[in-house]
């Protein structure tokens, strides 16, 4: 385990409880330049018995880390977007947890998406794989590279999808956000609810049947790696932005 890049922890919040056995907690992403651009994430953590499992992993500090140590064992980390992971080798080395990836995905350092891979999953993940979440289905986005996926939980509530870049919902800035973040994503289009990513779809280029193919997924509710949760008729609620990006998308 010597040599990886371990990221140090950023301010975050409380870890929430959603919905039985399923937690968020928002925390502070940042861009490598410009060195303002500060940003708002999401951690989604599941319980099942004892074990954890988080998705879109993000570094807690050491009191964040004994209060995810009160709900569990942390044992599994689950990736699905490809431009995050930053922390995931974190918690491969604390707790010797098992990182689950869908293939193709490529750990590189900061967001250089051709400089040198310093970090392997354990586990390269293809729909149909087994998951470490009962009733979890991985869902690849198609056309999207890097590979992107979202994680629908079908046992939780009426169907949970939780997601990487693709669906978003920052309704407004919250307090991670920094002046200028403030002010160039609300002009790039990310701070609109129910929303595709704009940078990820303009860097991946997914496929209109991919964009079209989250729309066929059985979900009520979504928790985005980026925004606030949407509780209730979510899929309907992301319906216009997918089908306007699927109307501009190719394949």
């Amino acid at each position: 385990m010597t040599g990886l890049q371990i990221a140090a922890a950023l301010p975050h919040g409380e870890i929430v409880e959603v919905f039985s056995d399923l937690y968020l907690v928002t925390g502070t992403a940042t861009l490598p330049s410009p060195p303002m651009m500060r940003f708002s994430r999401n951690m989604v953590v599941v319980r099942n018995g004892g074990s954890l499992t988080l998705v879109n992993s993000m570094r807690l500090d050491e009191d964040g880390l004994h209060r995810l140590e009160a709900l569990g064992a942390v044992e599994n980390v689950v990736r699905l977007a490809g431009f995050h992971g930053r922390d995931d080798a974190f918690y491969k080395r604390r707790y010797d947890a098992t990182v689950y990836a869908p293939r193709g995905q490529v750990y590189r350092r900061g967001f250089e998406l051709d400089g040198d891979p310093y970090f392997e999953a354990d586990v390269a993940l293809d729909p149909g794989s087994e998951l470490p979440i009962p009733g979890a289905r991985l869902h690849l986005i198609g056309g999207a590279e890097p590979p992107e996926a979202v994680l629908l939980l079908l046992r939780h509530h009426g169907g949970v999808l939780i997601s990487g870049d693709a669906l978003q919902n920052w309704a407004t800035p919250d307090r991670y956000f920094s002046l200028l973040a403030r002010v160039a994503m609300r002009l790039m289009g990310f701070i609109k609810p129910h929303n595709v990513g704009p940078a990820w779809r303009k860097a991946t280029t997914p496929s209109r049947a991919g964009l079209l193919g989250l729309l066929e997924l059985p979900f009520d509710h979504v928790l985005p790696a980026h925004g606030t949760p949407v509780i209730g008729n979510a899929r309907q609620l992301y319906r216009p932005a997918l089908e306007n990006a699927a109307a501009q998308a190719g394949g």
